[in-house]
């Protein structure tokens, strides 16, 4: 190959890196705000505006991933753990040094509407500004003025512990280029104002995709169809499809059933563990109940997905598993649930005819068994029955005959747990 050649082709991926790099930078600064050019506003907040901050803050659920355990609210320091490492959440009171002091209204609306700090810097997704840009300015400036209101906090941001490439200005940049674009909520004209609502607080501020989806080998999540589920990375706990049907949709159930589940963690037909009893107990019980049915009529209008043609084939378990499931359930699960998988209305669960129980995905069972299963604790609801948990009790294999047990008794019809599927669960 002639000099002239390699020169020609290093000229071309150079053009083609130097192309790239301008619409990777292009894209990151899509609807880009200039928080310098607004002047600050010298008007105090007004305590309607904090109180009404306070409750928008709740609705994000902010405290709970800007708050350690036992540390000073919203001083930040918790790690969120990813796929692709530990991200820190920042200190969000108003200490200048440390914390947002220096901040101006517009800053924090940049923060949430772009995903760009202060100083410019670009900050990872697991802040869900993917899911906040969506937020107004009018309700971005609220939840400003509460978070001025609180004490000043001296607490140094840690630094991200990801591994590379993951750690690089770069990679984020093309992250953010090939799926972030900014935008405000709009209206859709033709849906009732409680919708409306109720798509606003679910898409934007209640964040519900970041674990109610699927996400793809790069973190990003699916918008293939709406809260159609998916494995909550690291956790492993499965956040059930909103619009399905045999999982957790709800658009056969009256609405009220759906304010309730959501206001005190339980309901006739569900209760909520795991991940979602954080978010009943640290969020959406102190949402009005307004806002709690909006969020209720919009997931009831979720569309379902397509039926399947052929019906689902399970593979039947053997007779000698499910023997050895029925004994261990007798010996440790039927003194509560039943001998007939009943349970106890408004105490235990019925396993029968669950759709916790018969979901495609086995993970959350396996998650209940190892861990425990406890509901929120809340105002409608203050003294929750629980599980133990059985992680000490039971080993692998029998977890797995248990649930087969359980999942292929009573005119359930799911498929067999194995060995394997608890481990990949723990």
């Amino acid at each position: 190959m002639s000099t002239a050649t390699i020169l020609k082709r290093l000229g071309m991926v150079s053009a083609l890196l130097a192309l790239g790099a301008g619409t990777v930078w292009r894209l990151n600064l899509r609807d880009e705000v200039d928080p310098e050019a607004e002047a600050a506003s010298s008007a105090p907040a007004t305590p309607a505006q904090v109180s009404r901050g306070a409750y928008l803050a709740r609705a994000g659920n902010c405290a709970a991933c800007h708050t350690t355990r036992g540390g000073a609210p919203y001083a930040g320091g918790r790690g969120i753990e990813t796929p692709f490492g530990t991200v820190y959440t920042s200190n969000l009171t108003p200490d200048a040094a440390t914390g947002l002091g220096t901040w101006s209204p517009a800053h924090f609306w940049r923060a949430l509407h772009h995903g760009r700090s202060k100083d410019g810097r670009l900050l990872y997704p697991a802040f869900p500004y993917p899911n906040y840009t969506q937020v107004t300015r009018e309700d971005a400036d609220a939840i400003w003025a509460y978070l001025r209101s609180l004490p000043a906090v001296s607490q140094s941001n840690r630094d991200h512990e990801l591994r590379f490439p993951y750690n690089s200005a770069w990679a984020l940049a093309t992250w953010r280029a090939l799926f972030f674009k900014p935008g405000v909520y709009v209206p859709v004209a033709s849906q009732a104002p409680d919708w409306n609502r109720g798509a606003y607080l679910v898409r934007g501020l209640g964040h519900c995709n970041a674990c109610h989806a699927s996400r793809n080998l790069l973190g990003a999540t699916s918008e293939t169809r709406e809260l159609s589920g998916g494995l909550i990375p690291v956790q492993n706990w499965y956040a059930p499809s909103l619009s399905d049907p045999h999982e957790a949709g709800v658009a056969d159930w009256p609405l009220e059933e759906v304010v309730t589940l959501l206001q005190t963690g339980t309901s006739p037909r569900a209760s909520v563990m795991g991940p979602m009893a954080e978010v009943v107990f640290s969020s959406t019980q102190h949402l009005s109940h307004d806002d709690l049915s909006a969020m209720a009529t919009f997931l009831r209008a979720l569309p379902a997905p397509p039926a399947t043609v052929a019906p689902l084939v399970v593979e039947a378990a053997s007779p000698a598993r499910m023997k050895q499931g029925s004994e261990l359930y007798d010996q440790h699960c039927a003194q509560c649930h039943g001998a007939a998988g009943q349970g106890s209305p408004g105490i235990y669960p019925a396993l029968a005819g669950n759709r916790a129980v018969t979901m495609a995905s086995a993970a959350n069972l396996v998650r209940v068994v190892l861990s425990g299963g406890f509901l929120p604790s809340t105002q409608g609801n203050p003294r929750p029955f629980g599980m133990p948990p059985f992680t000490h009790t039971l080993n692998e294999a029998e977890i797995a005959a248990v649930l087969t047990f359980i999942r292929g008794s009573w005119g359930n019809q799911a498929a067999p747990v194995s060995a394997v599927d608890v481990l990949h669960h723990r």
